[in-house]
């Protein structure tokens, strides 16, 4: 049984293709035009061991919110058909994740219910030019359309860089973990569906 999805998304603000395959081996090909963004997806996709293919062409000219929402709303897409029926799953998973200075802790519930916790210290605004209000926003708008909970606590740091890139690994990790199969036969509720 494949666990891949594909969804194409067009607005007049964005185009995007995403390919997931929760199965993979962590093959990457990531094109948005936001090159800090790119790196964060690297990082979703290897850690996770997902193969990962995002190709987005978004009005980067105005700046780079469309196509980082744009691109977030896909993947959570993806992510959610990917999944199917859910039935086998281990449904929840957790990682803490260091960085050099940086500590960081993610867990999800791949329940059919989006909500979100993120916390994380006042940092820098910018990244070269990406804009680090941003990545909120990438776990709003992720879990949105993949109808997950997801709760990411920066525990410790400092260096924005670090802080943005340990939050991208431990979701890795911990998708990782939620989405594998466990051998339990059915959909891992007692209310018999997710």
């Amino acid at each position: 049984m494949s666990r891949k999805a594909i969804v194409k998304r067009a607005t007049k603000e964005s185009s995007v293709h995403v390919e997931l395959e929760l199965d993979g081996t962590g093959v990457i090909e990531i094109e948005t035009g936001v090159p800090f963004f790119d790196h964060m997806l690297n990082q979703l996709g290897k850690h996770g061991g997902f193969d990962l293919k995002v190709i987005t062409k978004g009005d980067v000219e105005v700046d780079s919110h469309h196509t980082v929402e744009d691109t977030s709303l896909a993947l959570g897409q993806a992510l959610r058909e990917a999944l199917g029926d859910k039935v086998g799953i281990r449904r929840f998973g957790d990682a803490t994740v260091p960085l050099d200075e940086v500590l960081v802790t993610a867990a999800v519930d791949l329940s059919g219910r989006p909500y979100l916790v993120h916390r994380q210290p006042e940092i820098v605004e910018l990244i070269g030019t990406y804009d680090t209000t941003l990545t909120r926003h990438i776990w709003e708008s992720l879990i949105a359309e993949a109808h997950i909970a997801l709760h990411i606590r920066v525990l410790e740091g400092r260096n924005a860089h670090h802080v943005m890139e340990a939050q991208f690994k431990a979701v890795a990790r911990a998708l990782r973990d939620a989405v594998r199969l466990d051998g339990v036969a059915g959909v891992p509720s007692t209310k018999g569906v997710l």
